[in-house]
């Protein structure tokens, strides 16, 4: 039997598909990780690969616990951000329930809302969820975090609201909204960004223990494998080394948004580790051009902006080299 499944949703980070047939090095400016991460050692015990990971994850929550300040009966952990988004969706919409996404942005919340039969709208009146990336995929706007708490309490009895969270801590943590405890608001955490580690795939997030139930309950089983567990315990002890991290980054953001306006582009203000680059033609030729020079940079066309690339911030180094290359791939 057949069925009209939504197609996959287009993502940045395939450097390992370009790299499967040659040894040279691929800059990758399609993943929006942190080019300064903390120093976490990699180091795994051995032995817990011959042993299933504990499914309740209580050691691994009571860590979490500990630097947010939340119960672990309020935390939920996945493969990565995206199965948390998946599970919230499986637990909280139904079919024909309509959920309000506003484009451009992150594109697994359409997709998850959609394999549950779930209606997508840009109005947020009589939609049972709401989405907020904040900041947002692909132009990096952060919403303040007394608009988020508005937007909350301007919710109708049974609305919720889901704040996708996971470049906060590369861009503002001020502005989030962790700490909020309200039964209908869930926040989406992950370590992939923050700390440069997308192989690993966790994910986690905050909500109400009756919700964080259920999707734990819906979630597969030993979802999180040992190594991503170990290292998310290690990275946590680190978690304050971040600030750094968000200090270099603000001057290379600002190095590199100076230097795309000195070609004539004008990159949107983003207070996030990424630039979205209006260009003056198609992006697909762009991104064409800088992958034959074995450069990646995010085509948007999947975020409907055909005319317009997402370029990570990577060091000082790597953005000389995307500048330098960068005015022969225009037309």
């Amino acid at each position: 039997m057949s069925r009209n499944n939504p197609g996959k949703v287009i993502h940045g980070g395939t450097v390992r598909w370009h790299q499967r047939h040659s040894t040279e090095k691929i800059l990758d400016f399609s993943a929006n990780l942190n080019p300064f991460p903390p120093n976490v050692p990699l180091e795994f015990d051995a032995g817990a690969i011959g042993a299933y990971p504990d499914d309740r994850y209580e050691t691994l929550k009571e860590a979490i616990s500990g630097v947010f300040r939340r119960d672990p009966e309020e935390i939920a952990v996945g493969n990565g951000s995206v199965e948390v988004i998946r599970t919230y969706c499986t637990s909280t919409l139904g079919a024909g329930d309509r959920a309000a996404i506003f484009e451009p942005t992150f594109g697994e919340y359409g997709m998850a809302v959609r394999l549950c039969g779930g209606e997508i709208t840009s109005d947020p009146a009589g939609a049972a969820v709401r989405f907020l990336c904040n900041p947002n995929n692909p132009d990096g706007a952060l919403t303040p975090r007394t608009t988020v708490l508005a937007i909350l309490d301007e919710l109708k009895p049974g609305q919720r609201l889901f704040v996708d969270e996971a470049f906060i801590e590369l861009s503002d943590p001020a502005a989030s909204v962790s700490d909020i405890r309200d039964p209908a608001l869930f926040v989406s955490r992950s370590i992939t960004k923050s700390f440069a580690v997308p192989g690993l795939r966790f994910g986690f997030g905050f909500g109400d223990p009756d919700l964080v139930a259920e999707m734990e309950t819906r979630r597969l089983p030993w979802t999180v494998n040992a190594c991503a567990e170990t290292f998310t315990i290690a990275a946590l002890e680190h978690y304050h080394d971040l600030e750094e991290s968000r200090r270099l980054i603000r001057a290379e953001r600002a190095w590199l948004e100076g230097a795309f306006k000195r070609i004539g582009l004008s990159p949107l203000p983003s207070s996030a580790n990424y630039l979205l680059v209006p260009l003056p033609c198609e992006a697909a030729a762009v991104c064409a051009a800088l992958s034959d020079r074995r450069i990646l940079v995010r085509d948007c066309t999947s975020f409907g902006l055909p005319k317009a690339i997402r370029v990570a911030v990577r060091t000082r180094e790597e953005n000389r080299i995307l500048m330098e290359a960068f005015p022969a791939c225009l037309p």
